[in-house]
């Protein structure tokens, strides 16, 4: 029953993620096809670009503490990047 609630949980972090991924991208589309201006899409890109680095990162903790090492470890070189930026 843990290992289901712990795949639920994760999977909400992941479809958290995706969803942020996905406005960044519109943002990016809109851009291209000139419906927005830089400022203006920079501005939105930049207010997710936090979350993201923290749901990242508390979904990286969250393996780590339940003792998936592999996921933990696979989500190291991304929470890596995160932090040297």
């Amino acid at each position: 029953m843990g290992d289901l609630f712990v795949w639920l949980i994760s999977f909400f972090f992941l479809i958290a993620l995706l969803v942020i991924i996905v406005f960044q991208l519109m943002c990016l589309a809109d851009l291209e096809f000139d419906y927005i201006n830089p400022y203006d899409s920079s501005s939105r890109i930049n207010k997710v670009i936090i979350p993201e680095y923290i749901t990242e990162g508390a979904l990286g903790l969250f393996y780590l503490l339940t003792g998936h090492w592999c996921m933990s470890l696979l989500c190291a070189p991304y929470l890596y990047y995160n932090v040297r930026l």
